[in-house]
């Protein structure tokens, strides 16, 4: 689904160097490569603060910690999203409250997220699902309608950029009160091992996270809030420097192998290409198709056999999970996600993708499906 070999061909003197450069300076701990990473993160990005963390689920948890959440306490996100985005509510005793998704985007819905609001909701969690923006102007709008916090999860769509109707372009997570992401290897933008980090140009929510990051200190040993442990590593910190400089670049690459996807598919009818938000540019996570009338992991079988890797993101929405059942739903309530867990399927994306890869697959997709 991604080559990271090839893509680390690319780079690898650089690479190389970079690590070593680490190993030689032994400052593995909030080094001078992380400090350089958050700070070139933060002019890419547009934003005031940048707190680098040890992975994406760590930054959402942060986040609902600085924001002060408190057990009880309403959080409403997508029910078609990866596990961690509720994972972390949970965790906190906080409440889950999952709505459905838009059948074209796969963000969330905007009518039946406010139809969830109650007394009791505090935040909304839009998830960036595959590569490009929720709607966010919208979500904002009800947001400050209701008083309530916006953590954007962004681990899907780090380099996408968000255009309001009124003018003006952001990039993607930087919306928000928080903006999250994930720097796991698979991602746009990832590391060779963990790592995240949190968004915001809010400065005393950029310091109360910053100090739940590292155990809640103020200054070494003195600890002002309950904290974590969660922090990036240099070597990590190093690689991404290096990619970072590279994102808009992968994200073109990307773009240019879903266009031939989406040429090659477009007239298939057991096939619905990805649809691409007006507001929002695509970084192409994922190239995720509809599928109608084809047994799906029939397909997946025989690509398996033709060594095409492809995968399905996700067969089981959040709110049919064991760890998240709840009385208040049942199978049915979100009709839209359950039929996406039923029909989609994703096809390797990444930036080495060669137009002889994609012919390959392709080839074998329309045979499957019209055979």
């Amino acid at each position: 689904m991604v080559d990271l070999i090839a893509q680390y061909e690319q780079i690898k003197d650089r690479i190389d160097k970079a690590i070593i450069d680490v190993v030689r300076s032994s400052a593995y701990i909030n080094g001078p490569e992380v400090k350089a990473f958050q700070t070139e993160l933060e002019e890419y990005l547009g934003i005031k603060h940048v707190i680098p963390c040890a992975n994406g689920t760590d930054a959402l948890q942060i986040a609902m910690m600085a924001l002060g959440l408190e057990p009880g306490d309403e959080v409403i996100t997508a029910s078609f999203t990866y596990v961690a985005t509720a994972e972390v509510i949970a965790l906190l005793k906080l409440k889950p409250v999952v709505v459905d998704v838009d059948p074209n985007t796969f963000n969330i819905d905007i009518n039946a997220l406010e139809k969830a609001i109650t007394p009791k909701t505090k935040a909304i969690v839009p998830v960036h699902l595959f590569g490009q923006c929720a709607d966010m102007e919208q979500i904002l709008d009800i947001a400050k309608k209701h008083g309530l916090f916006v953590i954007e999860d962004n681990a899907q769509a780090i380099g996408a950029d968000y255009s309001f109707k009124g003018g003006g372009i952001v990039k993607s997570g930087t919306m928000g009160d928080f903006g999250t992401t994930s720097f796991f290897p698979s991602k746009n933008l990832g590391c060779y091992g963990d790592g995240g980090a949190l968004f915001t140009d809010d400065d005393d929510l950029a310091l109360k996270a910053r100090q739940i990051a590292n155990h809640g200190q103020s200054k070494r040993y003195y600890h002002d809030r309950v904290g974590v442990n969660s922090r990036l590593d240099s070597i990590q910190a190093a690689i991404l420097r290096i990619k970072l400089r590279a994102l808009d670049k992968y994200a073109e690459a990307r773009n240019k192998a879903a266009n031939y996807y989406d040429e090659a598919f477009q007239n298939e009818s057991a096939l619905t290409i990805p649809s691409r938000s007006a507001q929002s540019t695509h970084v192409f996570h994922q190239y995720t198709l509809k599928t109608s009338n084809i047994d799906r992991f029939g397909m997946q079988s025989y690509l398996a056999e033709q060594e095409i890797p492809s995968m399905v993101y996700y067969p089981v929405a959040l709110h049919m999970q064991k760890a998240y059942q709840d009385p208040r739903y049942k199978e049915g309530d979100f009709p839209i996600t359950e039929t996406l867990c039923e029909s989609v399927i994703s096809l390797p994306i990444h930036t080495e993708l060669t137009k002889e890869q994609q012919d390959h697959i392709i080839y074998h997709v329309k045979k499957y499906i019209n055979q």
